[in-house]
């Protein structure tokens, strides 16, 4: 048997993600890369691992086993790690952030400095939908979440970081009815909706129903980036957030319908379960947050104030 700490990272990954071609995403490798690891793991085996049903891999139970006893070896390796770097006077460790999709234009800022001063400390950042990132906070699999809508259903404490700004937004060559009427300027306006377990969709439906509007449903999509690629080539138009078009409005490919009721407003907000005991690299950060926070707003986000 030869196995490599390589090989442990990338076969838990893909029991994780049940996907090669996810792992190789999140991992950053390429598919083939992967494929191959996962072979020559595989290999010192004579049980499998793995089955292809349907293009689906499936994790055998076997392979749920090894999977497991090699969480158990990569957290001792990264303990070790943690101890070496501890004992030369170095904040070490895992950070576990969840963040909902839109948060990956606001998250990266609250981080680069921290993540520099603290070159030791080893970062996991997961960006999915609403839904997934408060499941991983239930579960307690991440220190922190990064959400625009606080849950209702969990115990949780939070620190508001950024103001989030939705607005009605088109192609700038996509033409529209104007009106002061916003039943009549959504009559003949197709909508792209993102997909369920997502908070600006959560939002955008609030906004709908709370004014009674009657809409044209035009597709849904699974990311912001989706949506803005859509809006570029004039498939419709969608109540997107401020912070993930600021390039296109600058660049005049994007442009905000003035609607009376717009912009919804909400608090992009760090959010951890209450009571949580806070590793020293989470706790750091927390207190790395609370001084450095409006210092990141002015710096990175003056041009919101703009809109």
């Amino acid at each position: 048997m030869n196995y490599t700490l390589n090989q442990f990272q990338i076969f838990l990954k893909i029991v994780q993600t049940k996907s090669v071609t996810k792992a190789s995403e999140e991992l950053h490798l390429t598919q083939p890369a992967v494929s191959i690891q996962l072979k020559n793991f595989q290999d010192q085996f004579n049980i499998p691992l793995t089955e292809v049903i349907g293009r689906k891999i499936h994790i055998t139970d076997f392979g749920l086993e090894i999977a497991e006893a090699a969480e158990n070896i990569l957290n001792q390796i990264y303990a070790i790690n943690d101890k070496t770097s501890a004992y030369n006077g170095q904040l070490t460790g895992r950070l576990k952030i969840s963040v909902v999709s839109t948060g990956k234009y606001v998250m990266p800022y609250f981080l680069s400095n921290f993540m520099q001063q603290h070159a030791n400390i080893e970062l996991m950042m997961d960006v999915t939908n609403k839904n997934k990132v408060i499941e991983s906070l239930k579960n307690n699999e991440v220190d922190f979440a990064l959400v625009s809508i606080l849950p209702n259903s969990l115990n949780i404490e939070k620190l508001d970081l950024l103001q989030n700004k939705l607005y009605l937004v088109g192609s700038i060559k996509t033409k529209y009815k104007k009106t002061a009427n916003i039943k009549e300027i959504f009559q003949d306006l197709p909508l792209i909706f993102r997909e369920q377990g997502s908070g600006t969709r959560q939002t955008m439906e609030s906004f709908i129903d709370r004014n009674n509007i009657p809409v044209i449903k035009k597709m849904e999509l699974t990311t912001n980036e989706a949506v803005k690629q859509a809006l570029l080539a004039g498939l419709g138009f969608s109540i997107m957030p401020l912070i993930g078009i600021k390039n296109e409005l600058h660049n005049k490919e994007l442009h905000i319908i003035p609607i009376k009721g717009l912009p919804i407003t909400t608090t992009w907000s760090l959010i951890w379960l209450k009571g949580k005991k806070h590793s020293p690299v989470s706790n750091s950060f927390l207190e790395y947050l609370k001084k450095e926070k409006s210092k990141v707003v002015q710096n990175k986000f003056s041009w919101y104030e703009q809109y």
